[in-house]
């Protein structure tokens, strides 16, 4: 009964959005929380010496956020069929006839356009050949993979890695190899997460063909050896990195594991976790994630 109200729940949140039209609800505004992982690699950056133009950072941050737009419409109209055939993603735009096949091109296009010019203003060159990947990476998700059993978990893992990549980019910061060891275990973990919520709320083969491939028990461990990765590789870097104040180097530590771990008991015992958006809504990891941050900004002697 909790499951069934859940899952309604989250099907009236993704279908009303509050009163917007349906062609914005097509842009799934929503999922820019998502994005916060471009965010991440910027305190870091600001301990090493890199100088932030903030509109610079700004226009790509935006030009990511109508890229990702403009990858949902996309996929929504390559999923029209599925999703009506999914008591969660029935109400989406296309599937339930609220805007065409050809206007959620049109959205998608101008989205794309309007991206595009945005990476380009930003006149840095990292920065359009990732929106590139990104697009290219989730071409390939749409088109096919998504339906081959792991290649699906790490072409999303793959898009939260861009993000971070896309942040060192902007701040015009190389990025560390302890960035993208902690970056990939944790978008990994979630893309593990999103998959056994699948299976949890009910989602079947015949929506998804990839999930045909994948038990709970082994999501379950896959979940468990990425967190496990994840918090060493941390945990390494706070005893090796060279940015960290002496004497505070574990100051985020504690909350990095309560995230990582609340995550885990969301998905076990709560059966949770299908959405990273659902993830980063969740209050208390709301507010590890700004206990974290101001731990960090104190580790790194930005307060």
């Amino acid at each position: 009964m909790r499951e069934t109200a859940r899952i309604a729940g989250l099907s009236r949140a993704e279908a009303a959005a509050g009163p917007a039209l349906p062609a914005v609800r097509l842009l799934r505004l929503h999922h820019w929380v998502k994005n916060v992982f471009v965010l991440l690699p910027v305190p870091f950056a600001l301990a090493a010496g890199a100088r932030l133009d903030a509109a610079i950072f700004a226009a790509g941050l935006a030009g990511f956020c109508l890229l990702s737009s403009a990858v949902y419409a996309m996929n929504d109209v390559r999923d029209a069929e599925a999703d009506r055939r999914s008591p969660r993603k029935r109400a989406r735009p296309v599937a339930s006839g609220a805007v065409s096949v050809a206007a959620a091109w049109t959205v998608a296009a101008g989205a794309l356009a309007a991206a595009a010019l945005l990476a380009a203003s930003t006149g840095l060159p990292r920065v359009v050949a990732l929106f590139s990947v990104y697009l290219g990476l989730n071409a390939a998700y749409s088109f096919g993979a998504k339906h081959v059993p792991l290649l699906d978990v790490f072409l999303l893992a793959s898009g939260f890695v861009v993000r971070v990549l896309l942040g060192c980019a902007l701040a015009q910061a190389p990025p560390s190899r302890w960035l993208l060891l902690c970056s990939s275990a944790l978008a990994l973990f979630l893309a593990f997460a999103k998959r056994r919520g699948d299976l949890v709320e009910g989602v079947g083969s015949d929506h998804r063909p990839a999930l045909a491939g994948y038990s709970q028990a082994y999501l379950d461990a896959a979940m468990g050896i990425c967190a496990g990765i994840t918090l060493l590789a941390y945990a390494l870097y706070c005893v090796e990195a060279r940015v960290l104040v002496p004497g505070r180097e574990l100051a985020g530590l504690a909350f990095a594991a309560f995230g990582v771990l609340e995550t885990l008991r969301l998905a076990y015992v709560e059966g949770r976790g299908a959405s990273p958006v659902e993830l980063l809504r969740h209050r208390p990891l709301q507010l590890c994630g700004a206990a974290w941050l101001a731990a960090t900004a104190w580790s790194l002697g930005l307060s």
